[in-house]
């Protein structure tokens, strides 16, 4: 037996520490079993938001073999939590620096990939 009184090294408990859609908690209740969840705001929230944005990023990536199904999947779990980013940093400010971006750098349509550079002289 555990002393720790959240379930410790009881195999029936998941840890997972991390942001999940808001209905998520309801799909895992409807399964028998019992989620346990806060809620976060403010730094936190960002702090979260940033760390499933590189978790959408990644399956996203590993996705790119799996039928094209999957990768849409995917875009669309990293779109939801990007949209939820640039609501919360300013829309408006963040649609700014990317017109600002794109006209002094591009975008990334042509699919240049920058291999080396060499320095001349």
């Amino acid at each position: 037996m555990s002393d720790d009184p959240d379930g410790g090294d009881d195999p029936s408990i998941r840890e997972y520490d991390k942001l999940v859609r808001d209905r998520i908690p309801e799909t895992i209740r409807a399964t028998d079993e019992t989620p346990v969840t806060r809620r976060v705001d403010g730094e936190e929230l960002q702090r979260y938001l940033l760390d499933k944005l590189v978790e959408e990023a990644t399956e996203a990536r590993d996705a790119g073999s799996d039928p094209a199904e999957s990768v849409d999947a995917e875009l669309a779990d990293l779109a939801a939590v990007l949209d939820t980013l640039v609501e919360r940093r300013g829309r408006d400010r963040v649609a700014r620096l990317r017109r600002e971006k794109r006209g002094e750098r591009g975008e990334f349509d042509d699919g240049v990939v920058l291999e080396r550079v060499r320095e001349d002289g």
